[in-house]
C-alpha cells in the first residue's frame, strides 16, 4: 500500500510589531516566505497576532471609566487594526501566493468603530478563502471586540483540491462544543487552535479537540516581550516581568499526543511533517460526526448568515 506523501505546517511563534500595522504585515511576510522555503505547505499565526492581542484587557486599569491612557491605547488598536478585505488582506494573499504557502492568520479586525477578534484563510494561490471572528470574546476582551458569528465556521482545501481540509477555532472556543462539533461534521483535518499563550488549561483544550476530532492540531501561541512594546505604550505601569506572553506553540496529533511539544520562551518558526493516513487509523474507535453520531436523536443547525444590525425591510403598503 502506497504511504501518503508528509504534509508539512508551521506555526509562526513570534512578536509582532505591536500597533503597527505595516511593520507587523512585513514581518508576517518574511515569516511567511521563510515557511515557504523550509518546505511548509501551511503556516499558522496567533490568536490577533496582527497587530497585538490586547493582553491589556484582562487587569491593571484597562477597565476603569473614562481612563483616558485607555482610551487612547484603544484609539491605537484600532487605527493599527485592519479591513477585511482591504490592502493588508491583499498583502498577506500575495505574501502566500509568492511562497505557494497557505496561511491563517489571526487579526484584530476593524469594522467601522468596531474591532472583531478574526481568523483569515488564505490558500497557497492568496485567496482570503475564510473570513470567520470569534463567537464569544471572553471576560475583559469583551471591552475591546464585538461577538462575532457562525458565517464562516467551516473548514477548506487551502494547499489544494486534493489537500486536507483546514479549520479553527478561537481561544475559549474550544470549550463551546457545538462550535466543535459544526467542524468536525465539516470533515477538518487539520485545526488551528489560536491561543494568546499556551498555558496549561490550553493545552489540555488543544489535545482534547485532537482526539475528539480525530485531527491534527496546530495550536498557536504568541510569544511577545516588554522590550517589542512601543516606548509610549499607554499602560506600561501596569505591566510585571519581561516576558508579557511566554508562547506554548504545539503540534498535536489524532491520538492527543504531541507531535511537537510546547515551545516555549523563545521566537521560533515550529515546523513539523504530519502522516495523514493516520487520521483514517484513529477514527476506527472514535468519529464525533460518522459512526460515533446519532443523527436519529441529535441535530444541529447552524445560522450562516452574518448579522448586521440595520437591514432594509422594503416598502410598508399604506392605504391612501
Amino acid at each position: 500500500m502506497e504511504t501518503a506523501k508528509p504534509f508539512t505546517v508551521a506555526i509562526a511563534q513570534t512578536p509582532p510589531v505591536p500597533l503597527d500595522l505595516d511593520a507587523s504585515l512585513e514581518k508576517a511576510c518574511a515569516w511567511i516566505a521563510e515557511a515557504g522555503r523550509r518546505g511548509a505547505a501551511l503556516v499558522v499565526f496567533p490568536e490577533t497576532w496582527l497587530p497585538v492581542y490586547p493582553f491589556w484587557c484582562d487587569g491593571g486599569t484597562f477597565g476603569r471609566w473614562e481612563h483616558a491612557p485607555s482610551k487612547r491605547l484603544h484609539r491605537r488598536l484600532i487605527e493599527s487594526s485592519p479591513r477585511v478585505p482591504s490592502p493588508a488582506t491583499e498583502r498577506l494573499g500575495a505574501a502566500a501566493r509568492d511562497a505557494g504557502v497557505a496561511v491563517v492568520m489571526g487579526a484584530n479586525e476593524r469594522d467601522g468603530g468596531t474591532l472583531y477578534n478574526a481568523l483569515l484563510f488564505f490558500d497557497r494561490d492568496g485567496h482570503l478563502t475564510g473570513h470567520r471572528r470569534k463567537l464569544v470574546p471572553t471576560h475583559g476582551e469583551r471591552l475591546v471586540w464585538a461577538h462575532g458569528d457562525a458565517a464562516d465556521l467551516d473548514a477548506w482545501p487551502l494547499t489544494g483540491p486534493d489537500g486536507p481540509l483546514v479549520g479553527g477555532l478561537i481561544c475559549w472556543e474550544h470549550w463551546m462544543p457545538l462550535p466543535r462539533q459544526v467542524l468536525h461534521a465539516a470533515g477538518e483535518e487539520i485545526h488551528v487552535a489560536a491561543w494568546p499563550h499556551g498555558a496549561e488549561r490550553h493545552q489540555i483544550a488543544s489535545r482534547h479537540y485532537a482526539f475528539e476530532g480525530r485531527c491534527y492540531v496546530l495550536a498557536a501561541a504568541l510569544f511577545l516581550n516588554r522590550a517589542d512594546l512601543p516606548a509610549d505604550f499607554e499602560l506600561a505601569d501596569d505591566l510585571d516581568g519581561e516576558v508579557i506572553l511566554d508562547g506554548g506553540s504545539a503540534v498535536i496529533g489524532p491520538d492527543g499526543r504531541y507531535v511537537v511539544e510546547p515551545v516555549h520562551g523563545r521566537e521560533e518558526l515550529i515546523v513539523a511533517d504530519l502522516d495523514l493516513d493516520r487520521l483514517a487509523e484513529e477514527k476506527l474507535t472514535l468519529d464525533v460526526a460518522g459512526h460515533y453520531s446519532r443523527p436519529d436523536l441529535f441535530e444541529l443547525s447552524v445560522r450562516r448568515d452574518r448579522p448586521r444590525g440595520v437591514r432594509d425591510a422594503g416598502v410598508r403598503d399604506t392605504d391612501d
